[in-house]
């Protein structure tokens, strides 16, 4: 990176209670690499843990990789889901990799980047991601093309429903059972109970407390009349309700995080395995955060500050609480450091290897600045201060809440701050909306399934969205052969597919013959079973949601078609409407055919 010349430094830009009901026979005592598990929950504010004071809420499983391990007091991702995942896995910051949305293809990060998934394979770790991705649909892009050898759970961003909703097993339509977080810990524990003997990284980006507001009636019963002693500021209106539902959310979480926790120890494997939780981002609405500025999206202290715990027993020491500033950037060169395993990536990285600090090796604290962005607005933090994106400067050793803007006090400190802050964004942002020619993939050779969804369609004619926001949504008011949906696809190698489209349609309009086009090939079928299923997730919501609802969708064979390399347009439209309407559309399924 260039260096950049400031008054007072010289640096390189750098971001830096529930057991299992069962007897797990231990493994046999072997001499590997150790393992490593992560988890990531998803609008869970540094406050929404009873370890940071937060006394409305009680989560001892998380707060015990605190207490038993050590924690950066000053730990910073991206403002929201997209960004940080894609820093956690690459080092690299999002601005370089070719995020700029969390949704319709702009949560992809380049297909030239190298993650710890595959960094940790190629050393012989098996790896599994379950959860939410949100890093890309479509393979490559997909968890499975980037170091994971098994996915379970959603690729796109917020879900719908979190009651055995469908979600994807390597590609496959599955449905999930039971409240999805509680499922994606059963299928990480039978990772860990699989991979016992050999090294394993388990990745575990849960969905929650995002929302909808969704929980079982466990968690939202012990929390729905119980008052709040801590609450957001007084100049912010908090909802309460939504403030308990994220809350119960949490607890649930650290129940989760508990299961997690017995497995290991039942296992033996206690002594070799690295436990690392944090959060995406800041809380997704007001409520109490530790008098910080900024909720989700905004890159004050409030929105971009997470808890980041880490425990390795015998390595790691207990209850340490490091001052120095820390990122989402660092995680892949610093577990790399712990792991004793050569940083190899495509490109360089901005993050920095803390394992000597971890370790206590070497506690130097080191001057550095690390960068925030999102929606047009950028601030940049050094071990003292923060320069926000008005370049108002603020002491966050003693102003967490940002209210005394200091930089007439240091001015040379502040522009030399707002020259780094612009050089960043001058070096970094090189793709946006505007510009972004990367198209939805389809027909990866290592991919037998690939989904092009309603999320990354474009509405023709007078079809419109289930609701503003993409990541859940399905199209409806088909109603027209002049109507249609495209994708602008890139078919990776040619080959033959059969596909399904997932869809509903009540009986009195069935009928309808539906075509899916592209560069020639056609394939066409009639909808010839209803399935008129009504609207989900109401029921379950604790508070009102701003996303789509959903329903379940039937899949429709539409057949086989060959498609040939290159790029194109993807067309689905309707030959023949026999009635008023063809019916609402959520996604294709393609499957390679050898």
């Amino acid at each position: 990176m260039k260096l950049i010349k400031v008054f007072i430094l010289s640096l390189f830009i750098t971001g830096i209670g529930c057991t299992e009901k069962k007897t797990i026979e231990k493994p046999l005592p072997t001499q590997k690499r150790p393992n490593v598990i992560l988890f990531l929950a998803d609008d869970q504010g540094w406050g929404d843990l009873s370890s940071s004071g937060n006394s409305n809420l009680h989560t001892p499983h998380i707060d015990a990789i605190k207490n038993y391990g050590t924690s950066f007091d000053n730990f910073y991702v991206q403002p929201v889901c997209s960004p940080t995942r894609a820093e956690l896995l690459t080092g690299r910051y999002f601005t370089r990799l070719g995020v700029y949305e969390t949704s319709s293809g702009g949560e992809r990060f380049n297909l030239n980047e190298t993650t710890i998934a595959e960094i940790l394979q190629e050393t012989g770790y098996r790896t599994g991601a379950f959860g939410k991705w949100h890093n890309g649909m479509q393979p490559p892009y997909h968890p499975n093309s980037r170091g994971f050898e098994q996915f379970y759970g959603f690729a796109s961003g917020h879900w719908g429903n979190y009651f055995s909703p469908m979600l994807e097993n390597n590609g496959k339509l599955v449905q999930g059972k039971g409240f999805l977080v509680d499922d994606l810990t059963g299928q990480g524990i039978n990772f860990i109970e699989k991979h016992a003997n050999e090294p394993f990284f388990l990745y575990l980006p849960y969905n929650t407390p995002h929302s909808p507001m969704q929980v079982p009636d466990e968690y939202w019963n012990k929390m729905k009349h119980k008052p709040l002693d801590s609450l957001a500021s007084v100049d912010k209106d908090e909802d309460l309700q939504f403030t308990k539902a994220a809350l119960a959310m949490v607890e649930n979480i650290d129940t989760n995080v508990g299961r997690i926790m017995t497995t290991i120890e039942q296992l033996g494997l206690e002594e070799n395995t690295i436990i690392i939780y944090l959060s995406d981002n800041g809380p997704n609405a007001y409520r109490w955060n530790g008098g910080m500025k900024g909720k989700k999206g905004s890159v004050d202290e409030g929105g971009v500050r997470t808890p980041f715990f880490i425990k390795w027993p015998g390595h790691i020491k207990n209850g340490l609480n490091l001052v120095d500033i820390a990122g989402s950037i660092d995680l892949l060169p610093t577990l790399c450091g712990l792991l004793e395993i050569p940083v190899s990536t495509n490109k360089p990285i901005d993050g920095k290897d803390l394992s000597a600090l971890l370790l206590q090796k070497d506690t130097t604290v080191q001057e550095r600045l690390i960068f925030n962005h999102w929606n047009g607005k950028t601030s940049v933090r050094n071990q003292q201060f923060r320069l926000d994106e008005e370049n108002r400067l603020y002491d966050i050793t003693i102003d967490r809440g940002q209210k005394i803007d200091v930089s007439h006090i240091y001015t040379t400190l502040r522009d030399s701050l707002i020259a780094a802050k612009e050089n960043w964004q001058e070096e970094t942002m090189t793709l946006h909306k505007n510009n972004d020619k990367r198209a939805f993939t389809l027909g990866y050779p290592q991919a037998i399934y690939t989904q092009l969804s309603a999320r990354d369609g474009i509405a023709h004619g007078a079809i419109i969205r289930s609701n503003q926001w993409p990541n859940d949504s399905f199209f409806t008011n088909w109603k027209s052969v002049n109507d249609s949906i495209s994708w602008d696809v890139e078919v990776m190698e040619e080959g033959r597919f059969q596909v399904d489209l997932y869809y509903t349609c009540p009986e009195k309009d069935l009928g309808s013959i539906v075509e899916l086009s592209f560069n020639g090939s056609k394939i066409a079928s009639k909808i010839t079973e209803a399935h008129d299923p009504e609207l989900i997730g109401m029921h379950n919501d604790r508070v009102p949601r701003i996303e789509s609802y959903v329903k379940s969708f039937k899949a429709l064979d539409l057949g086989t078609i060959s498609l040939t390399k290159g790029n194109g347009i993807l067309t689905l439209k309707a030959l023949e409407v026999k009635k008023s309407q063809v019916g609402d559309f959520r996604l294709l399924q393609f499957k390679k055919v050898e």
